[in-house]
């Protein structure tokens, strides 16, 4: 093949990224990644800084259970078609559109808030953005499958993926500088207008042809509801009930028997470490004395690129060594790198030891990350996926996100225990009770990783290979 040849199918490979459905694709990237920050980690600087305590800013934490658990009402945007907006728009940006004047109106009801005054208003304008930011989700992804076709997948979603990292600039970097030079309330209200970008995209987004939920297992489905002697609309029901949520647990269950269990366990406890650190993460920085601008320069800018560099050498090492080699080396990678918080501790308000922290931290978690979506995929039947990854999806966030919301609660545990906190106090005159606190706190994040390493070792030694999916039985 000749260099011009060559050169040819680069472009024409590249020419996608130019095509008008992919340029609206990142738009929206952009408007799915704007909210996430702003239910989590910015939204925890900004009421620690208010001096809520630890405890509740760990609880608040539960308003993004709603992205965990956005798969339960995924079945009505399926289905459900919206009054006017779904005759002008169609199904799939008609619930965009309504979702995101939803969290814009929701960004705007945070930014009239004070939470010293009335943290309550806070948390309901706070879960109606998180709900609302998990049904654009959930319309983005259904409009994405359905605006391109299989080939151009993979440019529509790296399209999506940088515009969610560009949003999460924003959110993160992005609202810490504007709440430091103007105000918390000037920030959020910022945002409510940015999330107009995926308003615009939603209306300018073309009309496409939208599939119905495919019949999975339909000889299954047809044969179990025989036996159940229903028919008509109890019929109809059944078949959907089955083919949604019983057949892929059956079919997971059949191929891997009782691995199964422990599969789903590896799953759930593989980032515990990350959800349960994350949380505590903000409040430490603002515990240590560091400025919003540094915060948001070091923490919600740069880290976001090395997070990108770990997940990009992730998937170079998962091709090299096989997955669950490189899934071991992520869980080691991610619970020690916790340990590296305890070290910044000690050194206090020092951005350069800032900097080593979070190159050292988010770059695991990039790898670690992209370790994890190997092999979940690696797990998944094919006339399965959709449903299967998106219980792995629910497995693997819920147990660190219920953990994490304790997370206040273990640090103010350990500052006011004087056994815990004195021994560090000691050793660093510029540590205090309320920051010794996090020491322990930290080195039992990096513990919570032990299970998850146990259970890879347990799979890599022992898991016997997958059985075959059974074939239809012949109709009675």
């Amino acid at each position: 093949m000749s260099a011009m040849t060559r050169a040819r199918g680069w472009a024409s490979s590249l020419a996608v990224y130019l095509e008008y459905r992919t340029i609206i694709m990142l738009l929206l990237g952009f408007a799915a990644g704007l909210p996430f920050l702003l239910v989590f980690s910015t939204l925890s600087a900004w009421l620690r800084e208010a001096g809520i305590s630890r405890t509740d800013i760990g609880l608040m934490s539960y308003v993004g259970l709603a992205y965990t658990i956005k798969f339960l009402w995924a079945p009505v945007i399926d289905h459900i078609r919206l009054p006017l907006l779904d005759r002008a728009l169609g199904r799939r940006r008609a619930w965009m559109v309504l979702a995101q004047i939803v969290a814009a109106a929701a960004l705007f009801g945070l930014s009239l808030q004070d939470p010293a005054q009335s943290l309550m208003l806070v948390v309901i304008f706070a879960l109606i953005l998180a709900f609302a930011s998990a049904t654009q989700d959930i319309a983005v992804d259904a409009w994405r499958i359905e605006a391109a076709p299989d080939e151009k997948q993979g440019a529509m979603a790296a399209t999506y993926q940088l515009g969610y990292r560009i949003a999460l600039i924003a959110s993160g970097a992005g609202a810490l500088f504007i709440a430091e030079g103007v105000s918390w309330s000037a920030a959020y209200f910022t945002m409510a207008l940015l999330m107009g970008v995926g308003l615009a995209a939603a209306l300018l987004a073309p009309r496409v042809a939208e599939a119905e939920a495919p019949a999975i297992g339909e000889e299954t489905v047809e044969r179990f509801v025989h036996r159940m002697h229903a028919d008509g609309r109890m019929a109809r029901i059944t078949g959907w009930v089955y083919r949604a949520i019983v057949a892929p647990f059956v079919d997971f269950f059949g191929r891997y028997g009782w691995w199964s269990l422990a599969l789903l366990a590896l799953i759930g406890l593989y980032r515990v470490p990350d959800f349960v650190m994350g949380v505590m993460a903000n409040p430490l920085y603002i515990d240590l004395g560091f400025e919003l601008s540094t915060i948001a320069t070091i923490v919600k800018f740069y880290g976001i690129w090395m997070t990108i560099a770990g997940a990009l050498v992730g998937g170079i090492v998962t091709a090299k060594i096989g997955v669950l080699r490189a899934l071991l080396l992520g869980a080691i990678a991610a619970a020690g790198t916790n340990l590296v918080f305890v070290w910044l501790v000690f050194q206090g308000a020092d951005a350069a030891a800032l900097a080593v922290t979070i190159s050292v931290e988010n770059f695991s978690g990039g790898f670690a990350g992209t370790c994890l979506i190997a092999y979940m995929s690696s797990l998944v039947n094919h006339n399965f996926a959709a449903t299967q990854y998106a219980l792995f999806s629910s497995a693997f966030a819920l147990p660190g996100k219920l953990i994490g919301g304790q997370s206040g609660v273990i640090v103010d545990g350990f500052s006011a225990s004087e056994a815990f906190t004195r021994p560090f106090m000691d050793m660093a005159a510029h540590l205090t009770a309320q920051t010794a606190g996090y020491i322990p706190f930290f080195i039992t994040t990096a513990i919570m990783g032990l299970p998850a390493i146990v259970l890879i070792l347990l799979v890599m030694a022992f898991q016997p290979r997958p059985a075959a999916s059974p074939p239809p039985a012949p109709e009675a």
